[in-house]
């Protein structure tokens, strides 16, 4: 009988599947679950939620094999398309699900954010700078392209033409000389390093 289904057409399969016939189905199974799996992970970028769909797309033939049309083309063709299909909505609704804890994490992050906060942030935002415009101007350039810019140590050195390890110790001392100043305006806690 095995030997009988190896040779027996797609159409001819579904049609046994439509008399619950499992091992028709576990024929169309090994012809095709490994071209709907490679759709499915492609589209979705992650295998454990592709075989998820192949699980699904087979138990759809298994539950309504009326639904193939040997005449529209085929079986083949059939189950990608609703591979396809099936994996398009999953991205979908992960990409819905995604946007919707997003914008509901900034209507939550708003919400909790008040005028005390905005004034205080403005505050400490006005110290920093008033600080940073004291320190001396290498100590100060170091910090601003390192700190500000998002320039490595190396970046620094070689945009100021100087050592790395001169630019780091400016850094470094650049640094402790704002965190006492910021410790003596009270916007930060005295203590730790910085």
């Amino acid at each position: 009988m095995r030997q009988d289904l190896s040779l027996a057409s797609d159409a001819n399969l579904v049609i046994a599947i439509s008399r619950w016939d499992e091992a028709a189905l576990a024929e169309v199974y090994r012809r095709h679950a490994g071209a709907v799996f490679g759709l499915a992970r492609r589209v979705l970028f992650n295998a454990q939620v592709a075989e998820e769909v192949v699980q699904e797309i087979f138990l759809r033939l298994w539950s309504a094999p009326e639904r193939f049309d040997p005449g529209r083309g085929s079986l083949r063709s059939f189950l990608l398309t609703q591979t396809h299909g099936r994996a398009v909505d999953l991205l979908r609704s992960d990409s819905a699900r995604r946007l919707r804890e997003e914008r509901e994490a900034r209507q939550t992050a708003e919400a909790g954010y008040d005028i005390d906060h905005e004034i205080w942030d403005l505050t400490v935002a006005q110290q920093i700078r008033d600080v940073l415009s004291g320190l001396p101007g290498g100590e100060r350039e170091a910090i601003e392209l390192a700190y500000f810019q998002g320039h490595t140590y190396r970046e620094v050195a070689a945009m100021l033409a100087e050592p790395e390890g001169t630019v780091k110790g400016r850094i470094r001392s650049g640094l402790k000389r704002m965190h006492g100043a910021l410790v003596a305006a009270g916007v930060v806690m005295p203590g730790g390093d910085e």
